[in-house]
């Protein structure tokens, strides 16, 4: 009676271990095609290789940290004809932007404002095509944290006069690395 049980739990056990290497297999032999293209189209000296190679170009620039180059390769990956890699390039262009401002620390980030400002362009694009993207949306919430925006309005109303309410709380205010 208890051999049962041992035997499929056993069975399931290799049907999931099979299913798994199943699918790092097929992941490995996509990016095997991908690295054939690439050499080919090194070798024949095609212009235009897959959008994925030139993607993973431009990360490389950018942790090189080669800024110029890699916001050029993102920026060219950006009139791409495919949406996945349009959308990789802008967010990854977008981080670019952010972290180049953070280089320094948070404290010097106001002299690279106009970086954060392009940080922050870009999460607004993303979340126009995609409102559910949260990783966006996180980095933007940080670019905002960073270069706060005020409504030039803002200081003519008037708030009611009275004792105002206030919270006290014991939570830390750092924040995270982008994901």
């Amino acid at each position: 009676m208890r051999r049962l049980p041992t035997h499929l739990l056993f069975g399931t056990t290799a049907l999931i271990l099979g299913l798994l290497a199943a699918r790092e297999a097929w992941q490995l032999e996509q990016t095997q095609a991908l690295g054939i293209s690439v050499a080919q189209a090194a070798a024949t000296g095609e212009k235009r290789p897959e959008p994925e190679a030139l993607l993973a170009r431009a990360m490389a620039l950018a942790a090189a940290g080669k800024y110029d180059a890699a916001a050029t390769a993102y920026k060219e990956l950006g009139a791409s004809d495919r949406e996945d890699v349009r959308r990789a390039a802008q967010y990854d262009l977008a981080n670019l932007h952010l972290r180049t401002a953070l280089a320094d620390g948070t404290e010097e980030a106001v002299r690279a404002l106009p970086l954060i400002e392009l940080a922050k362009r870009n999460y607004r694009e993303l979340l126009r095509a995609d409102p559910q993207d949260w990783d966006a949306r996180y980095n933007l919430e940080r670019a905002l944290w960073l270069a706060p925006e005020f409504d030039p309005g803002e200081d003519t109303v008037e708030r009611p006069s009275g004792p105002r309410e206030r919270a006290a709380t014991t939570m830390q205010s750092s924040r995270g690395d982008l994901p």
